[in-house]
C-alpha cells in the first residue's frame, strides 16, 4: 500500500500493532455499504465513468457475497477491512478498483463504517429494550395486586405490590430506550466527503451520499467529521447506564432466590449447580449480568481515556476506538438476553412475599396517617405514638393489626377500632393512590398507558 513512498515494507511487529483487521472485519457490510454509496455518487457527479461506477457496484456486491459466504480472513497485509475490501474489489473487476477511492480517505470512510455500525447496534438493543420491557408489563399485569415488602436500607419500609416493583424497572428501561434512540437522531449524520480532514476539491454531492447511507444529513465540519467519536461515547454511556440497571435488578434476583429471601425460584435454564455441592442452584445467570455492567462501564471509560487528549483530526489511537464498542454491545446484549429470560420463566413466590411483608410492621406508616386524617393529630406526634405502638407490638410478638385495641388506646386515647381497617397490608397498598403509587389500579393504570405510548412509538 505505501510502495509510492517507502523503499521497505514494515517490520513484523509493526504490521500486527499496525493492523486493525482482526476485529474491523465485522464492520464489512457498514464497509461495502459506504463504498457502494459513494462509488454512485461518483458516477452521478461524472466524477468516474458511469461504466466504472457500474462495474465498482457490481463488484462490491460479489465481494460482500463472498464475505458472507467465507467469513472475512484476517490478513495483516492489507491492515483494515477497508484496504481488505478494495483489494478483493481489485481481484474481481481489475484497475477500475482504484477509482473507488477518489475523493474520500480512510479517514472519513472509517468514520461512516463506525457510524453505520453503531447506528445498527442502536437498533439492535431497542428491539432487545422493547422485548424486555415487554416481558416486564406483563409480569407486573400478572402481578398487580400480589403484596410484597417495599425496602429502604434493606429494611422492611412499606408493602408494596410485586407488579409496582416490576413496573419500576420499566421506567428504567423507557429511559434506556430514550437514551440509545437520542443517541442515534444525534449521530445520524453521515462523515463520508471529508476526506482526510479538510474536505475535497472534487465536485461531489454529500447530500446524495447521506440520502443513500439513511442519514440526515451530511455532518457540516471536514475536522469534526474525522476526529469525533462522541456517537461511540454516548453509545457506551447508554450501554453503561442501562446495565447498570440490568445488574439492579440482577442482583434483586440474586438476593431473591436465596433461601433467607425465597421470593423467586428461577428456572433450570437460568440457573447453574454446584461441582461438589448437589443441592445447589446458583444464580449464576444473574450473576454474570451483574458481572458485565463491570466489564461495559471499563469500555466506556476505555474510550474516553483514549480521547481525552487527542488534537485535531485524526490520529492512530482512535484505531482503538471499535474494540471497547464491540464489547459492551456483545456484553448488553447477551446481558438483555438473560433478564428477558430470567424474568419470563421466574416463579414468583407471592405467599412467601406477603409472609415476609406482613412480618416487618410494614404498615407503621399507614397508622401515623390515619391518626393525622381521622385523629388530627400532627404528623410528627403521630409519628411517636406510632413507633411506640411498634414498640408494643414488638414486645407482643405480633403484627401491628394484631395487637389488642386496649393495648393501642393505653398508647393514646384517639385510637379507635376504625384503625384496624388501614392495618393490614392489603389495605396499605389499596391506601397509595397517588400518582405513581403502589395501589393495584394504578398499576394496572401505568401498565395500560405504557403500552399505549409504545403502541404509539410503532405507528
Amino acid at each position: 500500500m505505501w510502495g509510492g513512498r517507502f523503499a521497505e515494507g514494515p517490520a513484523a511487529v509493526m504490521r500486527e500493532i499496525n493492523a486493525s483487521i482482526p476485529f474491523d472485519k465485522r464492520m464489512w457490510r457498514q464497509d461495502v455499504a459506504g463504498s457502494r454509496a459513494h462509488a454512485a455518487m461518483l458516477g452521478a457527479q461524472g466524477i468516474v465513468s458511469a461504466g466504472d461506477a457500474a462495474a465498482i457496484d457490481a463488484g462490491l456486491a460479489q465481494v460482500a457475497e463472498r464475505y458472507a459466504a467465507e467469513g472475512v480472513p484476517d490478513d495483516l497485509a492489507m491492515e483494515d477491512i477497508h484496504m481488505l475490501s478494495e483489494a478483493r474489489l481489485g481481484e474481481v473487476i481489475g484497475g477500475a478498483a482504484g477509482r473507488l477511492h477518489t475523493a474520500r480517505s480512510r479517514n472519513d470512510q472509517v468514520a461512516t463504517d463506525f457510524r453505520l455500525w453503531v447506528r445498527d447496534a442502536t437498533d439492535q438493543v431497542v428491539e432487545a429494550l422493547d422485548r424486555l420491557d415487554d416481558t416486564l408489563l406483563a409480569r407486573a399485569e400478572e402481578h398487580a395486586a400480589s403484596v410484597m415488602p417495599g425496602f429502604t436500607h434493606l429494611q422492611s419500609a412499606q408493602p408494596v405490590t410485586l407488579g409496582h416493583h416490576l413496573m419500576a424497572y420499566h421506567e428504567m428501561v423507557r429511559r434506556d430506550r430514550s437514551r440509545f434512540t437520542d443517541n442515534r437522531a444525534r449521530a445520524n449524520l453521515c462523515p463520508l466527503g471529508a476526506a482526510a480532514l479538510a474536505g475535497t476539491g472534487f465536485a461531489i454531492d454529500r447530500d446524495a451520499t447521506a440520502r443513500g447511507l439513511g442519514f440526515d444529513a451530511p455532518t457540516r465540519n471536514s475536522l469534526d467529521s474525522v476526529s469525533d467519536r462522541d456517537f461511540a461515547l454516548d453509545y457506551l454511556m447508554a450501554a453503561s447506564q442501562c446495565a447498570l440497571h440490568l445488574s439492579r435488578l440482577a442482583e434483586e434476583f440474586v438476593l431473591w432466590a436465596s433461601q433467607p429471601f425465597a421470593f423467586v425460584a428461577l428456572s433450570d435454564q437460568w440457573s447453574t449447580g454446584s461441582s461438589i455441592m448437589p443441592q445447589k442452584r446458583n444464580p449464576d445467570a444473574a450473576e454474570l449480568v451483574r458481572g458485565h455492567s463491570g466489564r461495559i462501564t471499563g469500555c466506556l471509560v476505555s474510550l474516553m481515556v483514549t480521547m481525552k487528549g487527542l488534537p485535531l483530526a485524526y490520529s492512530k489511537d482512535m484505531q482503538d476506538d471499535k474494540p471497547p464498542v464491540f464489547e459492551a454491545h456483545d456484553l448488553l446484549a447477551l446481558s438483555l438476553a438473560a433478564m428477558t429470560g430470567m424474568v419470563e420463566s421466574a416463579t414468583f413466590r407471592t405467599e412467601r412475599m406477603r409472609q415476609v411483608a406482613e412480618s416487618g410492621f410494614a404498615t407503621a406508616t399507614d397508622l401515623a396517617d390515619w391518626l393525622v386524617r381521622e385523629a388530627d393529630v400532627p404528623f410528627r406526634e403521630a409519628h411517636h405514638i406510632t413507633g411506640r405502638a411498634v414498640a408494643r407490638a414488638e414486645a407482643l410478638g405480633c403484627t401491628l393489626d394484631r395487637v389488642p385495641l386496649p393495648e393501642l388506646q393505653a398508647i393514646d386515647a384517639r385510637i379507635t377500632d376504625a384503625v384496624y381497617d388501614v392495618l393490614s397490608v392489603d389495605a396499605s397498598v389499596a391506601s397509595r393512590r397517588s400518582f405513581g403509587g403502589t395501589a393495584p389500579d394504578n398499576v394496572r393504570a401505568a401498565i395500560a398507558a405504557a403500552r399505549a405510548e409504545r403502541a404509539g412509538e410503532v405507528a
